[in-house]
């Protein structure tokens, strides 16, 4: 694993011990990063089960304004703490230990221009926190979503498909607002060959 493009291009990230993480490929992360490219500068994002803080990290890299880390166990927490360090953007990263649904229920009033969800597969969780994103309205008017799931998994939302895109095993859906973001960073996503 390692950081793609940016100021911390070429940084090796630590994996989490054992088989409970499941990090994204450096492929995958790579063209996912060239689709929401135009979203990635000066954004107020949330990579909401961390993992490793790879998907947080690049876009930290790549000119994001800050990024909000939440995972709930200790080694991957740990181990987001020690990428943010090597990948030097830990000024703009606020890491949270807790569950994903704990995190939202009180994020307050804060907004998040691009949100990152690859939480386990199976669509129950991915699901759960789509919910709570909608509940709690965090996604700003004009942000996105990344979620990345099994092809096989289903998972219902409130949300409008911008794009979906199958790596193997693995589905890439960028969702944003019901009838949201007429701008032209939407419009951009919709090009094709981008992802």
């Amino acid at each position: 694993m390692r950081v793609v493009s940016g100021t911390a291009r070429g940084c090796k990230l630590q994996p989490v011990p054992g088989m409970n993480t499941r990090p994204t490929t450096d492929r995958v992360k790579e063209n996912v990063f060239n689709l929401i490219q135009d979203h990635v500068r000066g954004a107020r994002v949330l990579d909401l089960f961390a993992g490793t803080g790879q998907l947080g990290i690049e876009a930290l890299s790549r000119g994001a304004e800050r990024c909000d880390f939440v995972e709930h166990d200790k080694t991957a927490y740990n181990i987001v703490y020690k990428n943010t360090q090597s990948a030097r953007v830990a000024d703009r990263a606020a890491l949270h230990r807790a569950e994903a649904e704990e995190f939202v229920s009180r994020a307050g009033r804060r907004q998040y221009d691009l949100i990152f969800l690859d939480p386990p597969y199976g669509g129950v969780i991915l699901e759960n926190a789509l919910l709570q994103i909608e509940t709690f309205d965090i996604l700003s008017t004009d942000g996105i979503i990344i979620c990345e799931s099994a092809v096989g998994d289903r998972f219902a939302h409130g949300f409008e498909v911008v794009r979906e895109r199958r790596y193997g095993a693995t589905m890439i859906t960028v969702l944003r607002r019901q009838n949201g973001g007429t701008d032209e960073r939407h419009e951009n996503c919709d090009l094709p060959g981008q992802l």
